[in-house]
Parts: C-alpha cells; sequence; structure tokens
C-alpha cells in the first residue's frame, strides 16, 4: 500500500481527535483542485495538486464519478453540473443571499451598475450574490468569484470587523500577491487602510484588485451590529470617478445596509 502523503493542515487535524475524517476532507480537496487551471486535469495533475498518492486520487476520482460529480475517460477528468447542487444547497440556505438579493437588485437598477454581495472565507473574499441593471451585459465577478480580501474594497470591510490585534496578526500571517502594479503590499499600511475604513464605514479601493476597476464597499451589519457581508459597486476607471463613486453609489449601499439590519439574525 503507497505510504500516505499528509499536509500539514492533516497532521493537525489528526492532533485535534478522532473527529476529522480525512477521506472526506481528501475528496473535497480533489473537487477543489479543478478550478486551478480551469480545464480538464489528469490523474497525475489531480494527485500532484492535491498532495495524494496516485492510487488515493483515483479511488476518490472513481467514487466522485459514480457519484455524478466527475467525468472522465481514464485520461482527462472534469466535472459535471452536478457539483453546482453543493453550491444551489449553500445559497438557498444562506438568508444572507435570500434576504440582499431584493435589496441589491433595487440598488443596482438606481445606480445602473452591478452590485455585489461577499462573504470571507479563510484570506480569501468570495461573492455570493450579484445583481445587474439591464443594461449591463454580466461579466467579470460572479456567484463563487474569489479575490483577496487585503487588496479589495469588500474584503476590507470584512476585515474590519476584527479587532486591531486580531487585525495585525492576520495580514502579518497572509501570503501577499500582488494583483496589479497599484497593490499595496506595505502590511503596515493595509491595517491602517482598514482601520480607517472602519472609521469611515465604507472602503475604496482604485485599481488594486483589477487594473482598470474601482469599487466602494460596505459593511452589511446583522441585527446585533456584527458584520456579516460586504456589498459593493464597482466600475472601470474611465466611466466613473472616485468623486462620482461617494456621492452617486455611497448612499445607495448605505440605505441598503440600513434597511437590511434588522431582517439579518
Amino acid at each position: 500500500m503507497p505510504k500516505l502523503k499528509r499536509t500539514a493542515e492533516e497532521t493537525e487535524a489528526r492532533r485535534e481527535g478522532p473527529e476529522f475524517i480525512e477521506s472526506l476532507d481528501r475528496g473535497l480537496r480533489v473537487l477543489r483542485s479543478f478550478g486551478i487551471d480551469r480545464r480538464p486535469m489528469t490523474l497525475s495533475d489531480i494527485a500532484k495538486a492535491c498532495n495524494l498518492p496516485r492510487a488515493t486520487a483515483r479511488r476518490i476520482l472513481m467514487t466522485l464519478q459514480k457519484s455524478g460529480y466527475v467525468v472522465g475517460d481514464e485520461r482527462l477528468f472534469s466535472l459535471t453540473p452536478h457539483v453546482l447542487t453543493l453550491a444551489s444547497a449553500y445559497l438557498a440556505s444562506n438568508q444572507i443571499s435570500t434576504i440582499m438579493q431584493p435589496l441589491m437588485d433595487e440598488v443596482s437598477a438606481k445606480a445602473k451598475e452591478i452590485c455585489s454581495l461577499a462573504v470571507l472565507d479563510g484570506d480569501d473574499a468570495v461573492f455570493v450574490a450579484r445583481a445587474s441593471p439591464a443594461r449591463v451585459f454580466p461579466s467579470g465577478i460572479d456567484i463563487g468569484y474569489r479575490l483577496p480580501a487585503f487588496c479589495t474594497s469588500v474584503g476590507r470591510v470584512l476585515l474590519g470587523r476584527l479587532s486591531n490585534e486580531e487585525l495585525a496578526a492576520a495580514i502579518d500571517a497572509t501570503c501577499l500577491k500582488s494583483q496589479t502594479p497599484e497593490t499595496i503590499m506595505d502590511k503596515s499600511l493595509i491595517v491602517a487602510a482598514i482601520i480607517i475604513d472602519r472609521s469611515k464605514g465604507y472602503s475604496m479601493v482604485d485599481q488594486e484588485a483589477e487594473a482598470g476597476f474601482r469599487s466602494v464597499s460596505v459593511p452589511i451589519h446583522r441585527y446585533d451590529g456584527g458584520i456579516i457581508a460586504a456589498a459593493n459597486i464597482g466600475a472601470h476607471v474611465d466611466r466613473i470617478t472616485t468623486g462620482e463613486m461617494i456621492d452617486r453609489f455611497l448612499p445607495l449601499l448605505k440605505e441598503m445596509a440600513v434597511t437590511a439590519k434588522p431582517l439579518l439574525v
């Protein structure tokens, strides 16, 4: 039997007790690996991406294939649409998306721009809902899209819920990767920017996450004041100035956040 390769995370989890199911964790890692290169993958690709022996990766793939989540011909493997049932289960059971969607639709119609909603997942901001006016072709950021939290307006709003000490520790532990020439890479400056944004009640990021794109975000609070999501409106720099974003979009986002607060538990 081939010796199993364990990641540092798996080793740590094994120390925590018998409740951790390694086989389930490996299966989830295989599913996530398909998003790395956005193409069908070979068995060797998957085994390498997941740090697993080929035999283990193959057994997982055969199980996923029989369950309908993966399709393959023994050479190339890819996900099937059945994987979307996992995402739809999250969206259907998540009150944030359900409550925020109609409010976002209204904001998007008034702003005539796309309005998006994101939550924090590790070091990333993950978009879980969006609204688009009829005249705007829905492209770019979509549901499930991930961006580094440290350099995005939604991410900085979400990180702002941490205390100063927790924030400094979180940024210090984050592996920063420049997204554009404008991305701030000095960790002390990032922490300072998030603290300033927290005091303002919103975050504006100008071309740090994506070249030619700026956005403004506000925190979405639940009924007790806790920040559970962030809503933003973004636009290309050629169409909207930072001043226009503050004057036109920020009041709409803040009004939406106030309306949503008593509805979110």
